[in-house]
């Protein structure tokens, strides 16, 4: 039995959905309007090594011999459309993701921080009518920090004293460790975390009603 939280803080990616085949889809037809760019179409396993890291990260692995500041726009161009394109296309939810949350917003306040651009937490809660579950929401896209100083700002925000935050990610450790909190994590995701880095692991969603 873990101590008593006042509010979970989610990771998005890997955690509560998956979404690279429709980034890949969107990202394509984006850049097939662009022949200056020379690479192959973007796949799901190119996405896999990307999971968790900002965007501008992104682009750098995505667009090696593109300039920064070109590869950094074609990355602002993706992610525009891509908030769009997942807004009414969805992504993967995690089995019983709803019902789960709906059970644990009956008890906690719950919350989002991600390292995504600014508008795609917005697509997952408008493609899956899940807005009434968050008091709040913070990413890399509005603060431009790393993800354990997104966690604070969002803590603070909120007058949080002891929340949690559930990743899939040893990213998503760290960034509970360098806000102070405890992690719980998601294995069934993207990441691999050491098991001296969280205070338990779930195999699935669901089991965080379990847990907590």
């Amino acid at each position: 039995m873990l101590k008593k939280y006042d509010g979970i803080i989610f990771d998005l990616d890997g955690t509560m959905w998956d979404t690279r085949k429709p980034i890949c889809e969107a990202w394509n037809i984006i850049l097939s309007k662009h022949p200056e760019i020379h690479r192959a179409p973007v796949t799901e396993t190119d996405l896999n090594d990307c999971m968790g890291l900002p965007m501008y990260d992104i682009a750098a692995r995505l667009f090696p011999e593109e300039k920064e500041i070109i590869r950094n726009t074609l990355m602002d161009e993706l992610c525009t459309f891509e908030n769009g394109y997942l807004a009414e296309k969805g992504g993967i939810l995690y089995p019983q993701l709803a019902d789960t949350l709906y059970e644990l917003s009956s008890k906690y306040s719950l919350f989002i921080v991600s390292n995504c651009q600014d508008g795609y937490i917005e697509s997952f809660l408008t493609a899956h009518l899940m807005s009434d579950f968050f008091k709040d929401t913070e990413c890399w896209g509005r603060t431009f920090l790393p993800k354990g100083e997104s966690n604070k700002i969002l803590i603070e925000r909120n007058d949080l004293k002891n929340p949690v935050y559930v990743g899939d990610t040893a990213g998503d450790a760290r960034s509970a460790e360098d806000a102070g909190i405890d992690f719980i994590y998601a294995a069934y995701g993207f990441g691999k975390v050491a098991d001296d880095r969280y205070v338990a692991r779930i195999d699935k969603f669901s089991e965080l009603q379990e847990i907590l």
